[in-house]
Order: structure tokens, then sequence, then C-alpha cells
């Protein structure tokens, strides 16, 4: 007994006294002895000669795991931290530590990490085989009317799977004592082919190419997928004043119209109706609508188009005394205008745009009245005419505009200058517009 504890003591020595291995950022796994290191370097001693690496690239340098196999089959692995003639201290892959009596062990073997390949290699294969008998079985059993089995897919990874390397039973500490499991050992579920993606993740070398060549290919295989999957995303749509020239709004709104009447008005052919010092209020609330069709001037903030506007005079009444008859009449009309209108943006880049309006046209109105003349005995005469009044107008105002979506949601003010002339000479000759807008850039 005491010589087979000796050269399980021997062996474990031999073993703990073997070479390092290096794993470097690149993936690549490099053998050997070190010889000496600095905070920069490490020396290191190869089968194939001396060699000196920079600390900078250097991922980690890899324990020693060793499998400890215990009488009864219980199987630990793990990191050998201390062994003498009667114990072993072992630090298992879940970090528990665990004291090991020596006559309780059976042998003790050592991982080798370039034998990861082979072992990989070698549980596909026999997944591939494990796979191909249990599609054979299920054909059996589809054939024969049988539910066919349904196995659960495992996974093998080089690093951290070493369990499944070793094909190994994982005993259960307790209080850093071992427990030996009594029931069978678990079966573990076959490992499918992992994916060129998950292989680089892990930094799993695969085939026979170097983990370096493997590494460039999968980099560029994942960012030709993500080109691709870049490629098939719409691009976000940028709402900069640099990606548009040309602009089309729709306005709606209301002005606050004064417009008087005075002088004489002719009540059809027969009569004519002399005011005097009198005026008739034919104004009020006006609806307005109006459209702008602008295009921006090179590459600044100004944009320059026509402008067409529409206005409706409100209908009013009056009535009046010409004589011995009586006047009943009403009035109505409307005001129409083409110009040149033109926006300055204060701040296009931002949620809300600012911008100063303004814009010179030629402007017509025209005022429809009509109504009835009653005379003492009742009888009614009925009479129609219009005044018109025609003339340059010129307005200035600010805006603000938001982009919602592809639109643009605004609202407009302007004060509108206009000089009446005939019969409308005594009206106000400024007048305030509010708008809002519905606009779009392209």
């Amino acid at each position: 007994m005491k010589k087979s504890l000796l050269a399980v003591c021997l062996l474990v020595a031999a073993s703990l006294a073997q070479a390092e291995t290096i794993k470097m950022k690149t993936g690549e796994l490099i053998s050997g002895s070190i010889l000496s290191q600095t905070e920069y370097t490490l020396n290191l001693a190869t089968s194939y000669g001396n060699i000196t690496l920079n600390q900078r690239e250097i991922e980690q340098i890899l324990p020693d795991k060793h499998r400890i196999i215990l009488k009864g089959g219980t199987q630990l692995i793990g990191v050998i931290l201390d062994l003498d003639e009667f114990n072993l201290k072992l630090q298992t892959d879940d970090g528990a530590t665990v004291n090991i009596d020596m006559p309780q062990i059976v042998s003790i073997e050592t991982y080798d990490y370039d034998q990861g390949k082979k072992a990989q290699q070698e549980f596909v294969q026999q997944n591939i085989q494990q796979q191909q008998a249990a599609q054979a079985a299920a054909q059996a059993a589809a054939q024969t009317g049988q539910a066919p089995v349904v196995e659960a897919a495992g996974g093998l990874t080089f690093d951290s799977d070493i369990n499944q390397v070793f094909g190994a039973q994982k005993a259960t500490v307790v209080n850093g004592t071992v427990v030996t499991p009594s029931a069978a050992p678990v079966e573990v579920p076959a490992a499918r082919p992992l994916s060129d993606e998950e292989a680089f993740v892990k930094g799993v070398k695969t085939g026979e190419v170097s983990q370096q060549d493997y590494a460039a290919a999968a980099k560029q295989e994942l960012a030709s997928k993500k080109t691709t999957k870049k490629e098939e995303t719409p691009a976000k749509k940028s709402y900069q004043e640099k990606n548009f020239n040309k602009y089309f709004a729709i306005e709606a709104g209301a002005m606050n119209l004064d417009l008087n009447v005075s002088g004489s008005v002719n009540l059809g052919d027969l009569y004519t109706l002399n005011l005097g010092e009198d005026s008739l209020d034919v104004g009020g609330t006006s609806a307005v609508i109006s459209s702008k069709f602008l295009w921006r001037l090179k590459e600044s903030n100004l944009w320059l188009g026509p402008v067409l506007s529409f206005a409706s005079i409100s209908n009013n009444s009056f009535s009046g005394a010409l004589e011995d008859k009586t006047i009943d009449a009403s009035s109505s009309g409307n005001i129409l205008s083409i110009g040149v209108n033109a926006n300055y943006y204060l701040n296009p880049a931002d949620r809300f745009t600012f911008y100063v309006t303004g814009a010179a046209s030629y402007e017509m109105l025209t005022l429809n009245y009509r109504g009835d003349i009653i005379d003492a005995d009742s009888n009614y005469l009925s009479f129609r005419d219009s005044i018109t009044s025609n003339g340059f107008a010129g307005s200035i105002g600010l805006g603000v505009e938001t982009w919602v979506d592809d639109l643009m949601l605004g609202l407009e003010v302007r004060q509108v200058f206009a000089a009446r002339s005939g019969e409308l000479k005594e009206s106000a000759s400024s007048n305030t517009v509010l708008q809002a807008q519905l606009s779009w850039k392209f």
C-alpha cells in the first residue's frame, strides 16, 4: 500500500511539474515552462525553443487540471492545491475545496489542453453516430406505429465543459467532504455541433486551421452578416435643412378685417345713397385659406416662391333712409391675392423651427351688396351692385413648424398691409391674419 501511495504522489508531482499552458488573446494555446516573467514580458521554454511573450497579449495562464478517481467510482475534477503522503487538497470547478485521503485515490489523470481538439472531434463523431441511430430508431418506431423517442441536445465547450471531455461523473462536495452518489451515472445528452458564431465567441479551435486563422475568418463572416442586416434596415430619414430644396404648404385661418364703405353708394341704376360723414361697417372676422410653393435658394436658409390666397368677407346687413324710402340691404364678398412669398428659417436644425415670412402680392377685393328699397306704400324695389378695390399689398410675420413623421405642422401670424380705394378708402390699411398650416419639404 505504501508503495502504491508513493507511486501516486510521484505521479502527481510529475504532473505538477509539467509545462504551463498559455492562452493568448488571439485564442492560440502555447505550452512550455515559464523561465521568468516581468510586468511586461514572459519568457517561455517550448519544445521548439525559447520565446518571449508580451504580457498584454496573454489572456490567461491556464492551471493544470486533474481528474481524481476514488474507490467506488467517484470522480473529481479540479486544480490540485497541495499534496503529501497522506492527503491531497483539490479545488473543484465549482469553487469548493476538498481534502482527499490518499488511500482513497485509485488514479490521477492530467488534462492536456492540446488534446482538446481531438477530444471534441471524437465527441462530435460519437454524437453524429448517436443521431443517426436515433433517426433509424424513430423511423422504425414510425413504421410500427410506436411513439418516437425524443432526446434533448447538449453542448460541449472547450474551456469550461471539461467534465464531458473526460466523460467524468461529477461528485458532490459538502463542507469539504466528498459525497459519493449512490445512483447510477446519468448519461450526458449528445451535444450538437457548435455554430461558427458560438465557436468563435467561446474560442473553440475547430478543424485543422489555426485559432488565429479561424478567428479572422469568423470575424469577417460576422462583419458581413452585420453589413447585410444594416443594408436591409431602412435608413432613418434625416430632417436636416440640407436634405431638402422644395416646400409646399396649405394654410387655413382667420383675419380680423376692418372694412368700411363711405361716400355715396349706388343702389342699382335708379338710386344713390349718400352717406355723408357716416360709413357702413361691412368687415368682420373673415376665413382665409392659402397655399405656397417655395424653392430653397442654393444652400441658404432662404426659401422663395409663389403664394395664392383667398379670403371671404363675412356677411353683414345694414339699413338706412333715402328721402321717404327705407333701405334694407346685406353685403358679402371675397379677397383674392396672388404674389411672391419668402421664408427665412432662423434655426432649421431644431425640433421647433422658427422663421420670418414676408410676401408682396396683387390683391383684388370684391364687395357685393343687395337689398330692397321700400316706399311709403310698402312697395319693394330690389337692387344689386358691387364695389371693387384692387391694388398691391404686402405682409410680414413670424411662423413656427415642427416635424410629425414626414409632414410638418405649424402656426403663422402675419400683418397684411393694403390701401383700399373708391368707396372703401376709409377702411383700415392693416389687418392681422392667424393661420395653421400643413406643409411638406422634399
